[in-house]
């Protein structure tokens, strides 16, 4: 069954309920997308849980993602569907040793691609399609033209069209600005870093063995390291990993200065910010209360 929801508090809520945090707008924008039957497009820095959102409403809404991860070079193929080669050429060396016949193109050949699945599985997934930008404009321009109708065509087959509009969220990191067509046909919401406030809550929702003052205390850690030049700056993943190790670490011992810096690794991990980072971290953790 798929759920419903009567305003966008009520699927925050849900939302909530399935451990993840939306903000106002992003309840609002993720609401009109589903009333309206148009795909949601999320963007922000990384690590700001915009894929997160996308697993969590596929959960509120009693469905299965499908995922489609973009990178440099992926082709419509790749996202649509294939036929089993290996396969079919022992079905037709099997029905020349029997005398038979087989159709190469039924749908036991046919390897179901992301895009393909939310096509004839519409009312049971959530179509996520992520980091968008990292694709190229070949690609955005032929998800432009799936999104206007919901139907693609193989030729061996025919044409395949959703039953209803599918759930389709598109994430992007907005490493390059995306096609204006493509803006256009969605809602949208950009996810900013939460403030300190919300952020441990949402480390304390999603570790629930961490304590109030360690969120506080990692949270404002990790605002800190925020600040710094650094390659890849700390995510929400990120903080709720340091705030879980600091807690293993520290074991009841109430040092959560030593138990942050001795987990450094959790948040930070590649060596350029570890370096950068080693001359700031005593003044980022020394004002944790122990």
């Amino acid at each position: 069954m798929t759920a419903t929801f009567s305003s966008p508090e009520a699927l925050a809520e849900s939302l909530r309920d399935a451990e993840y945090l939306a903000d106002d707008g992003l309840a609002v924008a993720t609401f009109l997308a589903l009333a309206l039957g148009k795909p949601l497009l999320v963007e922000g820095v990384p690590g700001v849980g915009k894929t997160e959102a996308a697993k969590a409403l596929a959960r509120v809404l009693g469905r299965n993602l499908v995922r489609v991860q973009c990178y440099e070079g992926i082709d419509a193929g790749q996202a649509l569907y294939d036929w089993n080669y290996a396969r079919q050429l022992l079905a037709i060396r099997q029905a020349e040793v029997s005398g038979s016949t087989v159709n190469l193109y039924a749908d036991d050949f046919l390897i179901e691609r992301p895009l393909l699945r939310s096509l004839r599985q519409a009312e049971q997934t959530v179509l996520l399609i992520d980091e968008i930008d990292r694709a190229d404009d070949e690609f955005e321009a032929f998800l432009l033209e799936f999104l206007a109708d919901y139907e693609m065509t193989i030729p061996e087959i025919g044409t395949v069209r959703a039953s209803t509009p599918p759930v389709v969220v598109l994430t992007s990191n907005r490493t390059r600005e995306l096609n204006e067509a493509l803006r256009r046909r969605c809602t949208y919401h950009w996810i900013p870093y939460p403030d300190p406030v919300r952020e441990a809550e949402i480390i304390m929702l999603r570790a629930a063995d961490v304590a109030e003052d360690t969120a506080r205390a990692v949270v404002a850690a990790v605002n800190g390291l925020r600040r710094l030049p650094l390659v890849k700056a700390p995510g929400i993943a990120e903080a709720v990993d340091w705030a879980r190790a600091a807690t293993v670490l520290d074991a009841g011992r109430n040092d959560w200065p030593a138990a942050l810096k001795r987990s450094i690794g959790q948040v930070l991990k590649d060596e350029e910010d570890l370096t950068a980072v080693a001359g700031h971290l005593d003044a980022l953790v020394g004002g944790v209360d122990k």
